[in-house]
């Protein structure tokens, strides 16, 4: 078996102590059996990619992606670049997941070596490998095609670099931190929070000596220079990410996010597994050369819940390393067991229990007929619920723009409240001629009205924000989802607004909204 690397550097670069692994832990290896978990949890979130459709960030980020740029104002520009390139696979649900599951996967793995740098053997670290694999947030973020699935990747990978680096005596670790973390930040721009908990954590830990060295530093440096083009766009675009947070902000702290928001958090990490959790996180407390992890991840939750508790699963790319240092205080506690094959059979059987129970919510297994008779929190979900009833969304306005036309008030533009169907009809209604689509939402606002007439403007859920500014606007028909699916979607006004008060390009900065 390899052993832990003695360093031999100079003193100034070898001023962290270094931590023993103990007995057992002499090699840093995955197992065998953590690469074929992550291998069939790659398989199951591929082969269930196609089952329903396209969530609504899938279809925006398919428009973002034909209008390239080094920024959007909600996110940097990684995700839409990477929808554009696996675009080539074709335009469908299965080409746009296979990189969030593969990024599923690789969590699963990095949790296991996060298992084996804090000393676990080999039951701790397939057991970080299957709690990761089973964990409700993982299961679930990775079958969509937007930020998430790469962020919890960056997360991950730019924390399991630190450790290494700082645990195992490899300063030249700190440049793949580098590399992950501007990778990251040109994914989304929450990779701040990671960054500035780890300097904490660092700083106020065992650990300070190696700030006195060059290597974080020069990790570092390649961080914001892989950054920059991103921080340039909205330097000159006049911060947009700042409206965006603030705006955030203003919709995820209601009384009902600050008192769900640490409940929420256990939850998507599985209820079963919350004892796990909570012996990872005092286990990287108790342990000196531990405790920056313990400390980043108390700080990033804390922030967490005081400024956007209704977004509980940005505290989820710490959950490997948490779960990892669980899974090595389980292994420890089934060896101080009387009856250790009882105690295997708990910790191993918790996760996939808790798993089966949740498995119809998080991922695309029942038939779209019977989404209904899910909880009704269960069809709000972005991967299920909502990835039900585009295509017949784009058909009910292409019928009433059609029967528009038939009566000579044929539309001149479409404006839509938010980019979900704004990329719903620009994907689905290439085929039926639709005027250009528009909306105020996000990076549909910053793309602008182009030269779209504003004469007769058939609307897609903003009667209310449209109403102002035209002589008048009625209702068409009102839209609900197929299946009697509850979604985000469920009564969707239809209706058409005609003799504006204004241009498009003079009402245009009056239709802003972020969210």
């Amino acid at each position: 078996m390899d052993k832990p690397e003695v360093p031999a550097v100079p003193v100034t670069e070898a001023a962290v102590p270094a931590a023993t692994p103990p007995p057992g832990a002499r090699s840093d290896r995955v197992p065998v059996l953590a690469w074929v978990i992550g291998a069939v949890f790659v398989a199951v979130e591929l082969a269930v990619s196609g089952r329903y459709g396209f969530q609504q960030d899938e279809l925006y980020f398919l428009v973002a992606g034909h209008h390239l740029a080094f920024g959007y104002v909600d996110q940097p520009p990684l995700a839409p670049l990477l929808t554009r390139i696996t675009g080539i696979l074709g335009v469908s649900p299965t080409a746009i997941r296979i990189i969030p599951a593969l990024a599923g996967g690789a969590l699963v793995i990095m949790a296991a070596r996060f298992a084996a740098l804090f000393g676990a053997g080999r039951f701790g670290r397939v057991l970080a490998a299957l709690t990761t694999a089973c964990a409700p947030v993982v299961i679930g973020a990775v079958h969509i095609g937007n930020t998430t699935p790469l962020d919890l990747v960056a997360w991950t990978a730019v924390l399991l670099c630190v450790t290494t680096a700082l645990l195992r005596h490899r300063p030249r670790w700190w440049l793949g931190a580098g590399v992950a973390a501007g990778i990251g930040l040109e994914n989304n721009n929450l990779l701040v929070m990671l960054l500035i908990g780890l300097a904490l954590g660092i700083l106020f830990t065992e650990h300070r000596p190696v700030l006195r060295t060059r290597w974080p530093w020069l990790g570092t440096g390649i961080a914001a220079v892989i950054w920059a083009p991103n921080i340039i766009w909205q330097a000159t675009h006049g911060w947009p990410q700042l409206a965006m947070s603030s705006a955030l902000h203003q919709q995820n702290s209601a009384p009902a996010d600050y008192a769900g928001g640490l409940p929420a958090q256990l939850f998507y990490l599985g209820l079963l597994v919350v004892p796990l959790l909570i012996a990872g996180f005092v286990r990287l407390w108790r342990t000196p050369e531990l405790r920056f992890i313990a400390v980043t991840a108390a700080l990033i939750v804390l922030y967490v819940l005081a400024w956007v508790p209704g977004k509980a699963y940005y505290t989820d790319g710490m959950a490997p390393a948490v779960l990892a240092a669980g899974s090595l205080a389980a292994e420890r506690w089934i060896a101080r067991g009387r009856r250790p094959r009882l105690r295997r059979g708990v910790v191993v059987a918790a996760p996939l229990v808790g798993m089966a129970i949740l498995l119809p919510a998080l991922l695309p297994l029942l038939p779209a007929s019977d989404v209904h008779d899910l909880p009704v929190s269960s069809q709000h979900s972005s991967g299920i619920g909502d990835s039900i009833g585009w295509p017949q969304l784009t058909r009910a306005v292409a019928a009433q723009d059609a029967a528009l036309v038939r009566a000579g008030q044929p539309p001149t533009s479409i404006f839509t409240g938010y980019y979900a169907e704004a990329g719903a009809l620009d994907v689905f209604g290439t085929g039926d001629h639709l005027p250009p689509v528009l909306s105020g939402h996000n990076a549909y606002w910053m793309w602008g009205p182009g030269q779209a007439a504003d004469r007769t403007v058939l609307v897609v859920d903003a009667l209310g924000q449209l109403k102002p500014y035209f002589a008048g606007c009625r209702l068409l028909t009102t839209f609900n989802p197929p299946y009697h699916v509850q979604n985000d979607w469920t009564d969707i006004q239809i209706g058409v607004c005609t003799g504006p008060v204004a241009s498009w390009p003079t009402l245009w900065p009056h239709l802003k909204h972020y969210g």
